[in-house]
């Protein structure tokens, strides 16, 4: 995981851990942990962090360097 894009987004949005972590619901020494990479993420924690900055969980794990979202696939795509 890309553990400086949390950080670089959350900072660039002026938002500080505290403010982040109540964002989320969980305890700042926690959401520090997640942001340094010194413990695990659950994947419902990198949804909501995806989610709330508007870009991919792909992008905040490093797997692209597009930080739009996808476009939501709709059925009738599939066709």
């Amino acid at each position: 995981m890309k553990y400086e894009r949390i950080r670089n987004l959350r900072e660039d949005s002026d938002i500080t851990q505290q403010a982040m972590a109540d964002i989320l619901f969980i305890n700042r020494r926690t959401y520090s942990s997640y942001e340094i990479g010194s413990r695990g993420m659950p994947i419902e924690i990198l949804e909501q962090i995806a989610d709330f900055f508007h870009t991919s969980t792909d992008y905040l794990l490093g797997r692209t360097d597009i930080m739009q979202p996808y476009p939501p696939v709709l059925p009738t795509d599939l066709n």
